[in-house]
């Protein structure tokens, strides 16, 4: 079916639709085993509260919902994690509504995130990064809404989103800063108005209890973050090195997306108007989160890991077409679509290549073998049937025994060796 302004939402909803089949079948059919970040999230949905050790309390909430519903079905989380992606891509091209007249645009904005990995390969792992898209796009959407319309309901959903943004990931921060300094700047020229602060109370009700959780618990998910990018340990070096580093890799990312946008456009000259508000939206979503952690990593000298900034890219397809629509020929769809079609089908070819071939995955590991295991041991070893209830160690280790045995024991975090308990917490060392 060929690219045409009579066809746009029918073509958009195949691409999500067998965007959501084909990754949901792929790591169904060639994995062993959920992934670590997944199980991990399970691990802490068995326990639920108001954040864990590494992570705020979102992507648990929500593999719990799913486990409620359908049990220890990997399939399920490959769902979840592609519901997450395709929601994504649907807030995208209703924002993109918002900034092109003409649908194929529209279309164009999404088909050309199928360019940066974050979107297809890494995604069959649901973890805190694809659990944080859906409400990044959210809250970037919301915040174009109130800023057009300045209704108090599209600022309150602003604040929401931004609030389940934060339970997802603390890098929210980062859009959460430049939406800040967008407001201030739209708020000094006197394009908004005060009505905008409404969205800090919606903001603070949802993160409320997590603000608490964490007072309680010495801000362990913070020191976690830190600890991830190597703090304390830079030298001189390191504040030079990890930025270019991270620059170096973010060009990397980008180099499907350009080469699939040159099938559209390959002039790339254009004039910039710093006095159109749609312009200086999308730099705010898009450029200033990019800048900020550039600066964070230059000034503190510490590694950014690429899998990060997944969300970051998400408005990049709306950003480039917005800047460079007038010189974008629309005659040359069909090589688009032949490069769009190369990309969409080699991708999950080389997912299912690798998760065949490579046999020292996670996603090789015999969780439910490992579970049997475990419960014959338990049972042998105290003589009682249905009383394993809790189960102690790491998120990997007995993340999966919570996750695989039919009695969903709890996971309580230990550091070292693997315990199960019955309802007393009365343990057997298991390894």
């Amino acid at each position: 079916m060929a690219i045409n302004k009579n066809n746009i939402l029918n073509l958009f909803y195949i691409f999500l639709t067998i965007h959501l089949i084909v990754w949901t079948l792929i790591p169904t059919l060639t994995n062993n085993n959920l992934p670590l970040d997944t199980i991990e999230a399970l691990a802490w949905g068995s326990n639920l509260d108001w954040g864990f050790n590494k992570h705020p309390p979102m992507s648990a909430f929500l593999v719990e919902i799913f486990y409620q519903i359908f049990g220890a079905q990997d399939w399920a989380y490959y769902l979840l994690s592609q519901i997450c992606v395709i929601f994504s891509f649907f807030v995208v091209f209703k924002l993109a509504e918002e900034f092109f007249e003409n649908k194929v645009f529209c279309l164009l904005s999404v088909l050309l995130l199928e360019g940066i990995y974050f979107y297809n390969f890494t995604t069959p792992e649901f973890n805190v990064n694809v659990c944080l898209m859906p409400f990044w796009a959210l809250t970037a959407l919301y915040l174009w809404k109130g800023f057009l319309n300045n209704k108090i309901i599209d600022w309150l959903f602003v604040g929401m989103f931004a609030g389940f943004g934060f339970l997802s990931k603390y890098l929210f921060i980062y859009l959460g800063l430049a939406i800040d300094i967008f407001i201030f700047y739209m708020i000094y020229k006197k394009k908004i108005d005060y009505k905008c602060l409404v969205s800090l109370i919606a903001f603070l009700i949802v993160l409320l209890p997590h603000l608490i959780w964490l007072i309680e618990n010495n801000y362990i998910t913070i020191t976690y973050g830190l600890d991830r990018t190597g703090t304390g340990h830079q030298n001189f070096l390191d504040h030079i090195i990890h930025p270019l580093t991270f620059l170096g890799k973010q060009i990397g990312i980008l180099i499907l997306f350009f080469l699939m946008f040159l099938f559209l456009n390959s002039k790339l000259k254009t004039k910039f108007n710093f006095k159109d508000n749609k312009l200086l939206f999308l730099l705010a979503i898009n450029i200033v989160p990019i800048a900020l952690v550039f600066l964070t990593s230059m000034i503190m000298g510490v590694k950014i890991r690429t899998m990060w900034m997944t969300p970051f890219y998400l408005f990049f397809g709306i950003l480039v077409i917005y800047i460079f629509q007038s010189q974008i020929n629309l005659n040359k769809l069909k090589g688009f679509t032949a490069v769009f079609v190369i990309l969409f089908i080699f991708s999950p070819f080389a997912y299912a290549y690798v998760s065949i071939t490579q046999t020292d995955k996670r996603t090789d590991y015999l969780g439910k073998e490992e579970a049997k295991k475990a419960r014959e041991f338990y049972h042998n070893q105290t003589k009682v049937i249905g009383d394993l209830r809790f189960v102690k160690g790491n998120e990997w280790l007995a993340g999966n025994l919570s996750y695989h045995l039919d009695e969903r024991p709890k996971w309580i975090y230990n550091p070292s060796n693997i315990f199960l308990c019955n309802k007393n917490l009365e343990c057997i060392k298991y390894k």
